[in-house]
């Protein structure tokens, strides 16, 4: 089927790539944490990059389809455009994109199941639970106050515990399991699931309002403006003070530290969420997604090159 040029945009509306990076980060940490841990094997590293990429574009087509189909998403919606709620993409056509992308989602999970076993096979099973029950199903967590507890989890220890136990899997031949991961993994992971969690934070810090109005009880609802933007300040700081511990009492190279260069601009994203109201936060959510990808990319090129030079070439 050739899509016409207004449905390629509807359907690029509708993937949100702005939010793709931020699905890439906690991957890329763990393949850096494994690298660094003399583990290296390309293809499941890969196919978990591949895995994390769909599935975020799945649970934002999910988002999109379910919230319209349950009323949450009204002419007064302040975020970027929601394609079903805007006529650009019906439901029933959403709905087809989710379970297809889901579909191809599946064959590189496949392979992670034939190498990593049954553990990779419940940890995409619950990914693809958390992320359709987010708001959709019986019980939409996400509309009482459980979507910032979700998304710390699944993108921070799921997702970099997951990446570094399917290498390592994959390395010992089967022999590795969750419990052999080391602790800087999890310390590492807590660090980039909040500055991902920050992205839910800011877009519930700008819904506050219109949620109140339609009866969602996000975190941010229950704590109020003040309170969110003090969530959003501690998160920042324990992304900061992670690799300061991990430098100091673990056996983590310093140059973990390298992230403290984005100090300042960590400062401007707070004195913008402070500043900004509506659908003007609606940039300063992207440029938290960024900065996520940012961190990610400066800790995993840091840990990357200093094992490196560690290890003789030959």
């Amino acid at each position: 089927m050739v899509l016409s040029p207004n449905k390629k945009q509807a359907w690029l509306l509708a993937i949100r790539p702005k939010t793709l990076p931020a699905a890439l980060a906690s991957v890329l940490i763990g393949i850096a944490l494994a690298f660094s841990d003399g583990i290296n094997r390309f293809l499941p590293a890969m196919a978990a990059l591949l895995v994390a990429l769909l599935l975020q574009i799945a649970s934002n087509l999910a988002n999109d389809v379910f919230d319209y189909e349950r009323g949450v998403d009204r002419g007064e919606r302040l975020g970027p455009v929601r394609v079903t709620q805007s006529g650009l993409l019906n439901p029933a056509e959403v709905r087809r994109g989710l379970w297809f992308t889901l579909a191809l989602a599946a064959l590189p999970g496949l392979y992670l199941i034939w190498r990593a076993g049954s553990v990779a096979l419940w940890i995409g099973l619950a990914a693809i639970a958390a992320l359709l029950a987010y708001t959709g199903g019986p019980f939409p967590y996400g509309s009482y106050a459980l979507g910032d507890l979700f998304v710390f989890l699944f993108f921070g220890p799921v997702a970099v515990g997951g990446t570094y136990f399917v290498q390592a899997q994959a390395a010992s031949g089967g022999s590795f399991s969750p419990a052999d991961i080391p602790g800087h993994v999890w310390w590492s992971s807590a660090a980039i699931g909040f500055l991902i969690t920050n992205i839910l934070v800011v877009n519930n810090y700008r819904d506050i309002p219109t949620d109140r109005t339609n009866g969602k009880k996000t975190l941010a609802v229950l704590l109020g403006e003040k309170g969110t933007r003090i969530q959003y300040l501690l998160l920042l700081a324990g992304s900061f003070l992670i690799p300061l511990y991990l430098a100091l009492f673990t056996a983590v190279h310093p140059a973990v530290l390298f992230v403290w260069v984005l100090l300042p601009t960590a400062r401007r994203l707070y004195a913008d969420l402070r500043r900004l109201h509506g659908k003007a936060l609606n940039p300063l959510l992207a440029r938290t997604a960024a900065f996520a990808f940012l961190y990610a990319t400066i800790y995993s090129i840091s840990i990357i090159s200093f094992a490196y030079l560690q290890t003789p070439p030959f």
